[in-house]
């Protein structure tokens, strides 16, 4: 179960556990367009987020988040915007977030980091 995809798979199930306890509904998983993915598509009170999920095993490749630059959350916009264009979200404040996770070498959680709002305002990008 070491794969890439696997390993992603895995973090993206445990992201989505911690939302669930944080209070968030899960909208949608996994959204796919031309553009792009969007690992998490998440809803707490009038908030809906849209969530990047890294996660590694162990830090020899450096902390998850550190893999989420500018250039890949302006490349999430494409497919944010796309959604929001077919699903006509109105009256909710936006966000984009980042979940960093760790995992042990065993594959238990390690470490898991919930980035809120990592783009400012991404309702007029």
């Amino acid at each position: 179960m070491n794969s890439k995809k696997d390993i992603g798979r895995l973090g993206e199930a445990k992201a989505v556990d911690f939302l669930l306890n944080k209070g968030y509904r899960i909208i949608q998983k996994n959204f796919h367009s031309h553009w792009g993915e969007i690992d998490i598509i998440a809803k707490k009170d009038s908030k809906v987020a849209f969530i990047e999920v890294k996660t590694r095993i162990g830090l020899l490749k450096g902390k998850p988040y550190e893999s989420v630059d500018k250039r890949k959350l302006q490349k999430l916009m494409r497919p944010i915007q796309f959604y929001l264009l077919q699903n006509h979200l109105k009256d909710y404040k936006l966000s984009l977030d980042v979940i960093s996770i760790v995992l042990n070498y065993d594959l238990r959680l390690d470490k898991i980091i919930h980035f809120e709002n990592v783009l400012q305002d991404i309702s007029k990008k």
